[in-house]
């Protein structure tokens, strides 16, 4: 049976092994059991609509079943390299036709773009599940270390005393940040572009809410063409995920400057470790490295996504559904790798409090404390304050002292020469340069204080569970639908429609 009465001669040699067929082979493994599920749908339909009997429908659903990835290859002769067409041949079973209506008012357009956002939605739920894993392992770590000293750096220096909790609070903030954006992004790929037809909508009295709750959609698309040609959703997917990427390198890089001997300040397992087959002394941690190398990819993938749609006509072009389509599979996989490793790492990795408190002790962190309390408490305006704080800190480090070892004549003499005094400059200087009492000299909300950041955390644990409460309701909601639930056989008639997901 000829599959066109346009075309006389099937696809050349070199444009089925370059394109066609590896386009073929890409939707056999990852798109094909959503194809076979929006054919069941589309006979359900046609047994709505009268156009085919139950029996007939039956049969066709049992074909459709049987279609198996080894069942299917691209053939330029039989299929002209097209899933499609052989998805159609291979249900036919050497047959003209089951029933005459079979796929009558129908398009490739809204079954390709169905197909690939129930794909995409399934890959998102994934995604969602290890952001929340990942999220969760951190929230568990941070709790464990709130009241921890460390040195908090700008610009690369010693800045000012911070905690893991604290550090760690942050990733958690942008990790909840991605995760809502990307419940946005969930909303536009849970609507269902099946009815669409080619661009225009279709002619028959499909009932496309039906077919949507079938296929586990929320809603429908309201437009028909932008059912077949917006891509948005791919967009901001990449978005989403490419820019949580970037946050993910940087938060990687300093764990890969803290696990250096210059820092010392974590460690991970010998099964997190590598060595260097030269240098006997050396123990790495390329993990670190693989993740933030991982984290580019989500960038990469985003550019690609982002090139292939800019400049193409807003309708349904292969370009944009399959050569852009092509990239959302390696997106997500390259996201959840990267946060399966980077849970791991979260999970298994130590603090080095002793040597964390020794930088802070020695890197007179308390100068910004110091500077406020001259103000406070000796009336020096600010600029003078932070004049007389640096001049004190570059006189102690002049004598070989560090904050643990104060000198109050140093500071009594800096004050005099500008003109004021305190009755207590040891007491000021303990109190400015003590490494716990400079964590808990924050007082505002969001701060490194423990407090404060055990109230954010509290705040976030929280967020987490509705968060992962949220997205298992998705979830849920796939599973749940008419057809995940089995029910099909009852909406069939009676017949096998199981199977549909």
């Amino acid at each position: 049976m000829r599959l066109t009465g346009r075309i006389d001669s099937a696809p050349a040699q070199l444009w089925h092994e370059e394109v066609l067929a590896p386009q073929f082979d890409y939707e056999a493994e990852h798109l094909l059991g959503y194809y076979v599920a929006i054919e069941k749908v589309l006979l359900l339909e046609y047994l709505r609509m009268g156009l085919a009997d139950r029996a007939t429908a039956c049969r066709l659903a049992d074909r459709l079943d049987s279609v198996t990835r080894g069942r299917l290859r691209a053939d330029p002769a039989e299929n002209l390299s097209d899933i499609a067409f052989a998805l159609e041949r291979a249900a036919l079973d050497g047959r003209d036709t089951v029933f005459p209506a079979w796929h009558v008012d129908r398009s490739r357009n809204d079954f390709q773009a169905c197909a690939q956002l129930m794909a995409a939605r399934e890959r998102l739920l994934s995604v969602a599940r290890h952001l929340t894993a990942f999220g969760r392992a951190a929230w568990r770590r941070a709790a464990q270390c709130a009241e921890m000293p460390m040195p908090g750096y700008t610009h690369l220096q010693p800045a000012q005393v911070v905690t893991p909790g604290f550090y760690l609070a942050a990733v958690i903030e942008e990790t909840l940040a991605v995760l809502r954006r990307l419940g946005v992004t969930y909303a536009e790929i849970d609507l269902s572009p099946l009815g669409s037809g080619a661009m225009a909508g279709q002619e028959l009295a499909w009932d496309r809410d039906r077919m949507a709750r079938l296929l586990g959609f929320s809603r429908v698309q309201p437009h028909a063409l932008v059912g077949v040609a917006s891509r948005t959703w791919a967009l901001n997917l990449a978005s989403d995920l490419s820019g949580y990427g970037v946050v993910l390198s940087r938060f990687t890089t300093d764990l890969m400057a803290w696990g250096s001997a210059a820092y010392e300040f974590i460690e991970l397992p010998d099964e997190l470790a590598g060595i260097s087959s030269a240098m006997p002394q050396k123990r790495n941690y390329p993990i670190l490295e693989r993740i933030r190398g991982r984290s580019a990819h989500l960038a990469g993938h985003a550019v690609a996504i982002a090139i292939g749609h800019r400049a193409t006509p807003y309708a349904n072009t292969v370009e944009v559904s399959k050569e852009v389509g092509a990239d959302i599979a390696p997106l997500t996989d390259a996201a959840v790798s990267t946060l399966r490793l980077l849970t791991l790492v979260i999970e298994e990795l130590s603090f080095r409090e002793d040597r964390m408190r020794a930088v802070c002790e020695t890197s007179f962190l308390g100068a910004f404390t110091l500077a406020n309390l001259l103000t406070m408490k000796a009336g020096v305006p600010w600029r003078k304050a932070q004049v007389i704080a640096g001049r004190y800190v570059a006189e102690a480090a002049k004598q070989g002292r560090t904050s643990a070892d104060p000198d109050e004549g140093a500071l009594g003499a800096i004050l005099s020469d500008s003109g004021y005094a305190v009755e207590d400059a040891a007491g000021l200087l303990a109190e400015s340069f003590d490494v716990d009492r400079c964590l808990r000299a924050k007082r505002s909300s969001g701060s490194a204080h423990p407090v404060a950041v055990r109230e954010l955390l509290a705040v976030q644990g929280e967020a987490l569970d509705q968060a992962e409460a949220e997205w298992r309701d998705r979830s849920a909601a796939v599973l749940a639908s008419l057809a995940g639930e089995g029910r099909f056989a009852e909406a069939a008639g009676g017949c096998d429609f199981d199977g549909v997901s």
